[in-house]
């Protein structure tokens, strides 16, 4: 008697994991490796090393990492914080919901060069908000909100705000909106509510947007060579490495700032994840009826 034989069950998944380990491979690990590699070999000799000295020895390179910071981080904590109260407001499935993120993903569309032009051709010395203020008398004096660290604060906070806005609004949509009934039927109010009940939630999750904010942030290079002043005081690190490679032609020292620069990066990441287990890390969906 023959026996029919039954098709083997194969785990689509299984075939995903090739494909994934390979497009890790060529776009994140080969790449870091070979600048690594590349750092440690000096155009000019002196050693493995030489080049990570001149960085930290020199006083136009190592001060980049401060400007790129003074930067970086105000940026963040301005997005992700403002990104809260609007999230907060908007968190109801409605009309107002849909045209306020449409409206917030053009200038992700955009990019930061052309939020850029249109922030010199706005705020410029002869844009229309300069004149305003000077037409209705506000401020008497030049306004400069180009060419200067304001400027390309400005340009971080609106090229960066959408992208926090919508990950905190996915965060605050996610939370059981039953936990804040139960704490108002107890007599809690709405900044006890937010305190006790929503903060702690949102905590990881506002963690991994101000992660993401800061790194997109702290890559800031054309908003600071079209907004701000390059060789004074929005001279970022992302600046030094374009002279090192463009300029000098030295692709080992570029690469060396590179490196530094994804450390620092690493490290402030590594500090808000870490903040993040003093939190509660348990579910926080559930049905939203």
């Amino acid at each position: 008697m023959s026996t029919l034989a039954l098709p083997v069950q194969r785990d689509p998944k299984r075939f995903l994991v090739a494909p994934a380990l390979i497009f890790i491979l060529a776009l994140f690990i080969y790449p870091f490796i070979y600048g690594l590699v590349l750092s440690l070999h000096p155009m000019n000799g002196g050693g493995a090393w030489a080049n990570y000295i001149a960085f930290f020895t020199d006083t136009s390179m190592w001060p980049t990492i401060i400007v790129t910071l003074k930067l970086a981080v105000p940026a963040t904590v301005i997005n992700v914080g403002l990104s809260i109260p609007v999230a907060f407001a908007l968190r109801r499935n409605s009309p107002y919901q849909k045209i306020v993120t449409t409206l917030l993903v053009i200038p992700l569309t955009l990019g930061t060069v052309l939020i850029a032009d249109g922030m010199l051709t706005y705020f410029g010395p002869n844009g229309w908000f300069p004149q305003a203020l000077q037409g209705l008398h506000l401020y008497s004096d030049e306004v400069r909100l180009t060419h200067n660290y304001w400027g390309v604060l400005i340009s971080l906070i609106v090229s960066g705000f959408p992208f926090a806005f919508l990950l905190t609004l996915s965060y605050v949509t996610g939370i059981d909106p039953t936990l804040a009934r139960a704490a108002a039927t107890l007599g809690a109010s709405p900044w006890q509510q937010f305190q006790q009940i929503y903060l702690p939630l949102l905590a990881p999750g506002l963690t991994m947007a101000a992660c993401l904010s800061f790194v997109q942030a702290f890559s800031v290079f054309p908003s600071a060579i079209l907004l701000g002043a390059p060789a004074g005081p929005t001279r970022v690190i992302s600046i030094a490495a374009s002279e090192a490679a463009f300029e000098s032609y030295d692709y080992s020292l570029a690469s060396t700032i590179a490196i530094v620069m994804g450390l620092v990066q690493l490290l402030l990441v590594a500090a808000m994840l870490g903040g993040r287990r003093f939190f509660y890390t348990g579910p926080v969906t559930g049905g939203k009826g």
